[in-house]
């Protein structure tokens, strides 16, 4: 009987470093090794309709009938390693080396396979760096004109036991994508970001140039309506306004922006405003090069200040993006009000609430509120408010629960009545509705402001929440990972690595959680989120003394915190997720 032969795709991956892991915690390292398996690697096979040949201990051959299928699957995988990893120092993370060729295979009586195709594969994987595939030119020419991923064209190589040398290509995704742009300590946002594989664009805090120390919060509110006029478009990949604004007041030459953001486009410019007159300059800069795209400059009363903001918006877009079509451009023209006073109380408010601190939380509170008072339909203004209270809570800073809680969930639902359509009035409705345990519609709001916004970092940071809350561990670090790109210098960033940890610790991976909580510890000891999921993941992975520590920090932020009105504090949806988190602060030491 002749042999079954057949064309295939062979996907060869394994575990760089195993031994070194496993010599160090071979009992940690083989649980999270056979956890990675159960809930990303097989799951992900599957839907991509892969078919796992063998096992060989720390490694995979895996058979797909595509190679765009193949190449997919293990952008995935290499991906989510990164969004795993987070946190955890360089020895103990887990990386994956991937070789992927299109050859000719013998299928065996019991499903294994042998052949070059198979010998290929393995060879291209040993070669492969860390986090990243390597392709052979066979499996590269069915890919190249398929999916939109730059590859590097390591040329003619000699691979060990093969007879001739074969031309191979290598895709850097995942933590090879990081390490090809320069890393950072762990916990820490990267120095240096990979270019997404679109059009990517930051806005920096444009120049106040009227005179007035006291008109810093309108130049800012301008820069802040631009970008949200930008990340309207799916086609851009907009940097979030907390990571624009880390740039305020330096002078930081734009190449290095366009390093640290991950961006290729840097808009920015100045506003002067005087009596009733305003001008807005803007100056377009590829920050590969330096070189200036295009300047102008806007002109206007202020009563025309939309109109001036959308010509900025459409001047940029039609810069970087030109295939874009007019409908897109139309939609991102929304103005928020047709009232100028409450837009001036609503920029201020913006700028008291990014302070971050409780007195400058009662300010932006009451501009946002005096703001939707000035136009009852200016969602984002009653959205905005319903978020102080969120902030209030977050971190501990509600003396009344009951009555703040009712008027959190008043504002969110007169936001999310007034605001269909607005991505800022729907996600802060979210939130506040997801934190004061109406889950359902506070997640529903957050997906739909996604869809109207997906450039909206501050959406996918506390979308994460409300994933966690909702049962959904792993779509809970995805999206806080997601929003650490989109804002990779946001002051905010201790905030979506404690939310990354509590992904991580609903899903039983403690190691991971207590590395990203402790990550986030060392950025904002008083955010009570960290502490407790440093805490309560330390006591259940057997770390006594760290749990201890981790506790004592929680009581110290917030003395009235107990087992008897946890629930109060974070609203899980699961009863399981509940006693889970229970345990663990339990254990650590938290009182009845």
């Amino acid at each position: 009987m002749p042999e079954k032969r057949k064309l295939a795709a062979i996907l060869a991956a394994d575990v760089v470093g195993f031994s070194r892991l496993t010599s160090a915690d071979e009992d940690r390292t083989l649980a999270r090794l056979r956890a990675l398996r159960s809930d990303l690697i097989d799951p992900t096979i599957a839907v991509y309709d892969g078919r796992v040949v063998k096992r060989t201990g720390d490694g995979a051959l895996v058979e797909f009938g595509s190679v765009v299928n193949a190449v997919r699957c293990a952008i995935e995988v290499q991906n989510a390693m990164v969004e795993r990893n987070a946190g955890l120092p360089p020895e103990r993370r887990i990386e994956f080396r991937i070789g992927i060729h299109l050859g000719d295979v013998v299928e065996e009586s019991d499903g294994d396979l042998m052949g070059d195709g198979v010998n290929v594969a393995a060879r291209l994987e040993g070669i492969a760096q860390p986090g990243a595939i390597c392709l052979s030119e066979d499996a590269y020419r069915q890919v190249r004109s398929r999916l939109d991923f730059t590859m590097n064209d390591l040329g003619e190589t000699t691979l060990k036991n093969i007879a001739l040398p074969i031309r191979v290509y290598s895709l850097e995704v995942g933590s090879a994508a990081q390490a090809q742009s320069g890393s950072a300590a762990p916990g820490e946002p990267p120095a240096r970001l990979a270019l997404p594989n679109k059009p990517s664009i930051a806005v920096v805090p444009f120049a106040n140039m009227s005179g007035d120390p006291e008109q810093e919060y309108f130049a800012d509110g301008i820069v802040e309506d631009i970008i949200t006029a930008l990340s309207r478009f799916n086609q851009l990949f907009v940097i979030a306004r907390n990571s624009s604004f880390a740039y305020k007041g330096r002078n930081v030459d734009v190449t290095q922006i366009g390093r640290e953001l991950g961006v290729r486009y840097l808009l920015e410019g100045s506003v002067r405003k005087a009596g009733e007159r305003v001008r807005i300059t803007g100056q377009l800069i590829d920050t590969a090069t330096g070189a200036h795209l295009w300047a102008n400059r806007f002109d206007g009363e202020l009563a025309d200040i939309f109109d001036l903001q959308d010509q900025v918006t459409a001047s940029v877009v039609g810069a970087v993006a030109p295939k874009l079509e007019q409908a897109e451009i139309d939609r991102a023209r929304r103005k928020p009000t047709e009232s100028l006073d409450a837009y001036d109380h609503y920029l201020r408010g913006m700028a008291a609430f990014h302070q971050f601190e409780r007195a400058a939380n009662r300010e932006a509170l009451a501009c946002f509120t005096r703001a939707f008072e000035l136009d009852p339909g200016f969602a984002a203004a009653s959205g905005m408010a319903a978020r102080c209270y969120a902030q209030r809570k977050g971190f501990g800073w509600l003396t009344d629960h009951d009555r703040e809680r009712a008027e959190a969930l008043r504002l969110a639902r007169n936001a999310a009545h007034a605001g269909r359509d607005d991505a800022v009035a729907l996600a802060a409705a979210g939130f506040a509705l997801v934190l004061f345990g109406d889950m359902a519609d506070g997640d529903a709001f957050l997906e739909r402001a996604l869809v109207l916004n997906p450039n909206l970092a501050w959406a996918w940071h506390i979308g994460g929440f409300a994933k966690a809350c909702c049962g959904q561990p792993d779509a809970a670090v995805a999206q806080a990972a997601h929003a650490m790109r989109l804002s990779p210098q946001d002051p905010q960033y201790f905030a979506m690595q404690a939310i990354v940890a509590l992904g991580h610790f609903l899903a039983g991976r403690d190691d991971e959680a207590h590395a990203s909580a402790q990550a986030a510890v060392r950025e904002m000891p008083s955010f009570p989120l960290a502490a407790g999921v440093a805490a309560a993941s330390a006591a259940l992975s057997g770390r006594d003394a760290d749990a201890a520590g981790a506790v004592a920090r929680l009581r110290q932020i917030d003395p009235n915190l107990c087992l008897s009105n946890l629930a109060l504090w974070i609203p899980f949806r699961r009863t399981e997720d509940a006693a889970r988190w229970a345990e663990g602060l339990r254990r650590a030491g938290l009182p009845e």
